[in-house]
């Protein structure tokens, strides 16, 4: 590119260099700099500009809505979409700002939806659960891959503190029924799309129809910490929290919970919901990742952040996206 220097070494081997005079390095060097800010420059405006439309997941009152809302968003971006989270409200606005297009979709629990769009439905199991509430959808809205490892149904449970004899499944419980004291926490859900426990429809009728367990003595509590002072005094040997004990504030710290195999409390797991052909195949696939991978002890987590250390819910589901590699 330049000429040969005339003082240039007698190596043939060498290549010869010449010296730039001082005033012309710097002007290279600055059209260089320059030449860097001007790209850089141009490929913010074009990043700017070339945002495409934004797809809104919605989310209810409650750190658990908000967190699922914020999976499903950050999940979505990572396909190439532009995404954000809209809190809307109870499940209500939820479904009437889907069936407006406000919102191209919304984390649910399956049970509690099909209780509010089929009062009706007598079915309990996951398969069930989900054939049912499939068909009770409104026109124009589907649901995609219920989250089978997130159960957040009702937890009975007992003190592990005192020795009772109880056993470690609602199946084995039939002959200690009658006898025992029942409290069952009644007051405001951790997650306000729920509703609070109904003792006799939600709790003695179904134990009594599933299990063959007749609860004649009740108690209700107005919040989880009277409840767990019952039951650590002895006041009470059973207590029925309204959701999984790992959403409590200290996870579930001294209490055991005893399994219900046969359903007596309706499944209940994350589910999407969505506007009929809102999303790609593709993008159906993240979500249908985000539920094979989503476990109730990851979704309580997430939210004992959320809710009782005020972290951001985004950066919290970056980091569980991130950990999953989705």
């Amino acid at each position: 590119m330049f000429g040969t220097d005339s003082h240039a070494s007698p190596d043939p081997g060498r290549r010869a260099t010449r010296r730039r005079p001082a005033g012309r390095a710097r002007a290279l060097r600055l059209g260089r700099t320059l030449l860097v800010v001007a790209v850089a420059v141009g490929a913010v405006a074009c990043g700017r500009a070339d945002t495409g439309p934004v797809l809104t997941v919605g989310a209810g009152d409650s750190a658990e809505s908000m967190m699922i809302a914020e999976l499903y968003a950050g999940a979505l971006a990572r396909t190439g979409l532009h995404t954000r989270t809209d809190r809307v409200g109870q499940r209500k606005d939820l479904l009437a700002a889907l069936d407006a297009g406000r919102i191209a979709l919304f984390g649910d629990v399956s049970g509690d939806l099909l209780t509010t769009l089929d009062s009706t439905a007598a079915v309990t199991k996951p398969d069930e659960v989900n054939t049912a509430l499939a068909k009770a959808l409104p026109e124009g809205i589907v649901d995609s891959d219920a989250a089978d490892g997130a159960d957040l149904r009702p937890a009975v449970v007992t003190a592990e503190s005192r020795t009772t004899g109880l056993p470690s499944s609602l199946r084995d419980l039939a002959a200690r029924c009658d006898e025992l004291n029942v409290g069952i926490d009644t007051g405001t859900p951790l997650d306000a799309l729920r509703a609070p426990l109904d003792p006799q429809r939600d709790v003695v009728d179904p134990l009594n129809r599933v299990y063959h367990c007749a609860i004649t003595h009740t108690v209700t509590f107005a919040d989880d910490t009277d409840l767990r002072k019952a039951l650590s005094d002895g006041e009470i040997q059973l207590a029925v929290l309204p959701g999984p004990l790992a959403f409590l504030s200290d996870g579930g710290v001294g209490l055991t919970p005893l399994a219900d195999p046969d359903y007596a409390f309706r499944a209940a797991m994350v589910v999407p919901v969505l506007r009929k052909a809102a999303l790609t195949d593709q993008q159906l696939r993240k979500l249908n990742y985000v539920a094979g991978e989503l476990t109730t002890t990851d979704l309580a987590a997430m939210i004992r952040q959320v809710r009782d250390q005020h972290a951001i819910p985004a950066a919290v589901a970056r980091d569980w996206l991130d950990a999953h590699a989705l």
